[in-house]
């Protein structure tokens, strides 16, 4: 569902990692519900908690409703997929209702992808679309003890420390104008 105005889902890409490995990343279809499942099985206890910041055993089938059913608006998710298929990372966003201009973002890589930079990748690709639909600010609740995903913000410059509540760090990123270019 597109929304008036808006350019439309971000057209599928094939991208090349800093290890050699290459990704196809388009946005996330309704299609997806099984490769999306398959993935969450694969990733580690974790890394499951530190994208949910709870233990999530499974995802229920209302949870892959709400994960891949989405606008492509106020609601964005890239998935990222290996040469055979597999779902290995995903990014999303969320619009705040009480601030258009604003929106939570995460970041799911699978363990045997990660440190390879699909997720600045993700969160590039991610950046772009946000700003094309109007986002001009990202903001994310992060454990403490992700070392990974505050580091990646803090290597991208643009990332703040909001708050800090015990185990939950928030941080907030200015994205800045939407690239005239990308509206052709």
């Amino acid at each position: 569902m597109e929304t008036a105005g808006s350019p439309g889902p971000a057209p599928e890409e094939t991208l090349s990692l800093r290890d050699g490995s290459q990704v196809r990343v388009r946005p996330i279809r309704p299609a997806d519900k099984a490769a999306l499942s398959e993935a969450f099985q694969r990733l580690s206890e974790e890394s499951r908690y530190q994208r949910f910041l709870s233990p999530l055993p499974e995802l229920r089938p209302m949870d892959l409703v709400y994960l891949t059913e989405v606008d492509h608006h106020d609601h964005e998710a890239l998935a990222a997929f290996d040469l055979n298929g597999a779902a290995v990372g995903v990014a999303r966003y969320v619009r705040w209702a009480s601030q258009p201009e604003a929106a939570e973002f995460a970041v799911t890589v699978a363990d045997d992808w990660q440190r390879r930079g699909l997720g600045a990748v993700l969160l590039d690709r991610l950046g772009a679309r946000g700003r094309a639909e109007g986002v001009r600010r990202f903001t994310a609740s992060v454990l403490a003890e992700n070392h990974e995903m505050l580091g990646l913000l803090e290597k991208l410059g643009t990332f703040r420390v909001r708050r800090s509540a015990g185990a939950v760090v928030e941080v907030e990123g200015d994205l800045g104008e939407p690239d005239v270019s990308s509206r052709t």
